[in-house]
């Protein structure tokens, strides 16, 4: 599966810890590379981009809280991105709302949560059935 990967320079360290611990995963890398001071909607538009495109099939925000870079993902029509802070809402993203980004808090988040939570997303599948005809929903907003 290819997954990007995107943050700013809230979420740069996670971002590298991300990479780090998920070694056998394709990503594709679209920044921020530096801890300088940088606009997260930017780093959202090109990863969904790149996801509506077909380039990536999943992709992982990371702002400082994560509510930023979700809010600029979620404008993007067949974008749904889902916030996560804990293992649960990570597997219910997935397999209920069929999620294709997820967002995280660079500064909310101990390493060991964030790796559960990319892990989650990662593997978990969407179950389909009455959540899809939810998700059509979703998409004819």
């Amino acid at each position: 599966m290819q997954v990007g990967i995107a943050a700013d320079h809230g979420g740069l360290a996670l971002k590298t810890s991300i990479k780090n611990e998920f070694k056998a995963i394709q990503w594709q890398d679209f920044g921020t590379s530096s801890d300088e001071s940088v606009d997260y909607p930017d780093y959202a538009q090109v990863l969904c981009k790149a996801i509506l495109n077909e380039e990536i099939e999943r992709g992982i925000l990371i702002c400082g809280t994560g509510i930023g870079i979700s809010i600029a993902a979620n404008r993007f029509k067949g974008i749904r991105a889902a916030l996560c802070h804990d293992a649960f809402t990570a597997e219910m993203a997935r397999r209920h709302n069929d999620a294709n980004v997820l967002a995280l808090g660079g500064r909310v988040l101990d390493l060991e949560m964030a790796f559960r939570i990319v892990r989650l997303f990662l593997d978990t599948e969407f179950e389909g059935g009455r959540h899809q005809r939810r998700v059509q929903k979703i998409e004819q907003i």
